[in-house]
């Protein structure tokens, strides 16, 4: 099976792709496993370390094909506040909790979370449920990707895994 052994950033390659993969957050930080592609090309992705794949990556394959790898939308939570301190104030109960987030100007974007929402509702935030691609803030100790301050986090949802490239390796072996 052909693999890709290196990520070039969004910003540095054409986007002629052999293939895309669209993967939610949680997926677009892998070290090893097989990723078959929208048209159904099967590839393995063999990377040195785990690192965090971001909406527009290009995957390099053995034979300089590329895959372009598109963050996949995922149920999310959309909050906002009635102004720009009351979103602070928010954000600050989300860090709080060690929440992933991804941070905008009038929102927060969350996981969906029944009980996160209902806190977040009691301190006067309004949430919608939306579908889209979530990218959180990695955090202060994250390393930066392509410029970026995004990292791996931990899931914070009940019954979520938490990446091990034992899992990987093992998938690896089917296709």
């Amino acid at each position: 099976m052909i693999r890709a052994t290196a990520v070039l950033p969004a910003d540095s390659w054409d986007k002629l792709s052999t293939d895309t993969v669209a993967l939610d957050f949680d997926m677009r930080h892998r070290r090893r496993m097989v990723m078959t592609g929208l048209r159904g090309f099967a590839f393995l992705l063999d990377l040195a370390e785990a690192r965090p794949l971001r909406n527009g990556d290009g995957l390099l394959l053995e034979d300089g094909r590329m895959v372009l790898v598109k963050a996949a939308a995922e149920p999310l939570a959309e909050i906002k506040a009635k102004s720009p301190h009351e979103l602070m104030r928010i954000a600050w109960h989300l860090g709080n909790r060690h929440l992933p987030a991804e941070l905008h100007a009038d929102a927060i974007l969350i996981r969906r979370d029944h009980v996160i929402e209902a806190m977040v509702a009691g301190l006067g935030a309004t949430v919608t449920h939306i579908d889209e691609p979530f990218d959180p803030e990695g955090g202060a100790y994250a390393e930066p990707a392509a410029g970026h301050h995004h990292g791996h986090h931990h899931a914070h949802n009940e019954g979520a895994l938490e990446h091990d490239d034992r899992l990987d390796d093992e998938d690896a072996g089917r296709g």
